[in-house]
């Protein structure tokens, strides 16, 4: 078992503004239906440096309930055609939002498609018009989680040591 600090998050209004622009001319973000393999693939690309292993705990056919379940929206990021990151969110069409993953994949890191990615797919989660949206990020996550997410409009509202297993 592990003990972390759990910082928790949640954004109360839909990002103002114009959309962000793409960094990269080739880059898109789109809300996909993916299947077990591929998911597992992308999430295991975006999380494995972050030591993400939730959905590697699971059983094959509870994710695949998850991933099937209308409640759950997958944004994902491509370049090049290529899976870059996603965002993946639970109870869309409830009142809260959760945002449960985000990330990049490491090769994509460092080029803006994360705020891009993410301001995207927040935008199309607040079409859904719930009225929060909330996260929890943890200290094994990218140092820059808590800046991006507070840029894109979360705020801290809970901070607690938990414990995982290992």
């Amino acid at each position: 078992m592990v003990d972390l600090l759990v910082t928790y998050m949640e954004m109360l209004a839909p990002p103002q503004g114009a959309p962000r622009a793409s960094p990269l001319p080739d880059a898109i973000v789109a809300r996909e239906r993916l299947g077990l393999s591929s998911y597992l693939d992308l999430y295991q690309a975006v999380g494995g440096p972050v030591q993400w292993d939730q959905r590697l705990r699971m059983a094959e056919v509870e994710l695949e309930t998850v991933l099937a379940a209308a409640s759950t929206h997958i944004h994902v990021l491509r370049v090049d055609g290529e899976a870059a990151g996603f965002c993946e969110f639970n109870n869309v069409g409830e009142a809260a939002i959760e945002l449960v993953h985000f990330g990049l994949v490491p090769a994509f890191q460092g080029k803006r498609l994360g705020p891009f990615l993410l301001d995207r797919a927040l935008r199309a989660a607040w079409s859904h018009r719930p009225e929060r949206l909330w996260l929890h990020t943890d200290t094994h996550d990218h140092p820059a989680a808590q800046s991006v997410y507070g840029r894109a409009g979360f705020g801290v509202y809970a901070q607690r040591t938990e414990t995982f297993p290992d």
